[in-house]
């Protein structure tokens, strides 16, 4: 969509710079790309080397769990993963194993077996580089967690993100100390999922577009918040400086932002933004905290963690 495509027909000119330049005027400072196969995650690492403030994921979602066994070669296909995620930890770029886990809502793409089985192998992967996990889970709670319980200590911690299960499914993620759950459009759709959303910490939180889907529409229980608004055009009238109706952007995830604040009757906005961030940085950027702490403890102040 970001390079005008959409089902298969070429509505408008790419427009990256547009999207990123939107982003960074909206006071995102990092963007985290998600590799969603061997094949994305090679295009998301070369992707973010175009842009010191882009980083991103290596890994295979569950519905294309399938192509390990497609290539004929399961372990070296794994072996490629791991190299590639290698090669990005070297140029700074990859910061998570990911995007990975379970969605039962989708078995036609991949029955749950090969789901299950490819996600506890990319729990190897991330104990390998010690990076931390980017996680999706969709119906699939209790065999997610199961498998969490077993690895547990092969990673430094995880994000749910996309989160969109019920309060018990909640719950049993943040029995997890490391875990934090992210939330995005999809996460506000329903009165019950802002129910949810205000049983989750916000120390325990993370915010996401996971564009170019998953923005928040007029229809959605949590639009009621939204404060933001960009021009929008639809693409078949595209112009440069408008987003376009129904693809969603980086930029919006001020919009996320602002639903959380509203459903949590949290009045100081840029203070969860903060904190919001803070978290972020806690998972997948750990040494901007601690040279953070070091600047800080050398000038003489104190650090407090949020």
């Amino acid at each position: 969509m970001f390079k005008g495509i959409y089902h298969g027909k070429q509505c408008h000119a790419a427009d990256i710079p547009a999207v990123l330049a939107r982003a960074w005027a909206a006071g995102v400072d990092r963007i985290i790309v998600t590799g969603g196969s061997l094949k994305e995650s090679r295009e998301a690492l070369e992707i973010a080397e175009t842009d010191g403030r882009l980083f991103c994921t290596v890994g295979v979602h569950p519905t294309r769990c399938g192509e390990f066994e497609e290539s004929g070669d399961p372990e070296g296909h794994f072996q490629a993963l791991l190299a590639l995620a290698k090669e990005g930890i070297e140029k700074g770029k990859v910061v998570a194993v990911g995007e990975c886990g379970l969605d039962y809502d989708r078995l036609h793409f991949c029955p749950a077996d090969v789901q299950k089985k490819y996600f506890e192998k990319q729990f190897e992967l991330a104990e390998a580089v010690k990076l931390p996990m980017f996680l999706h889970m969709r119906a699939a709670g209790e065999d997610f967690c199961e498998i969490m319980t077993r690895n547990w200590d092969r990673f430094p911690g995880g994000v749910t993100h996309s989160f969109t299960d019920s309060a018990e499914d909640r719950d049993r993620l943040l029995s997890f100390e490391k875990m934090f759950i992210g939330v995005n459009g999809c996460s506000l759709k329903t009165n019950e999922n802002l129910e949810v959303l205000r049983g989750i910490p916000v120390e325990r939180l993370m915010i996401e577009t996971d564009s170019p889907y998953c923005d928040i529409r007029n229809t959605h229980a949590g639009s009621q918040y939204v404060k933001s608004v960009w021009p929008s055009k639809k693409k078949e009238k595209y112009e440069p400086d408008s987003t376009v109706k129904g693809r969603n952007e980086p930029c919006l995830v001020r919009q996320v932002l602002e639903v959380v604040a509203g459903c949590k009757g949290i009045s100081d906005i840029e203070g969860l933004s903060r904190t919001l961030y803070h978290n972020t940085c806690r998972l997948f950027f750990p040494q901007d905290i601690d040279a953070s702490a070091n600047a800080q403890l050398e000038s003489g102040t104190t650090v407090q963690d949020s």
